[in-house]
């Protein structure tokens, strides 16, 4: 028996949230790295995982995910 449309969408939002997720966790990872190097500035690469993680939210809060974190919708 296949999954139903709805049970697919809502397989899509988990690995959706997992993304977003681990775009989190790699942007903190650089940001604390920069930090332990005594840099002065957000670093490029963590503005680019954070663009990235909020992508993802927003695309959450256009499939009606209720978990999609605290984003304001687009």
């Amino acid at each position: 028996m296949s999954a139903s449309p709805n049970e697919r969408l809502d397989e899509v939002r988990a690995e959706l949230r997992a993304v977003a997720e681990r775009l989190g966790d790699l942007a903190y990872e650089e940001l604390r790295r920069a930090v332990e190097a005594g840099e002065a500035r957000r670093p490029e690469l963590e503005r680019q995982l954070t663009r990235a993680r909020h992508a993802v939210e927003r695309a959450l809060a256009v499939l009606g995910d209720a978990d999609c974190g605290d984003m304001p919708t687009p």
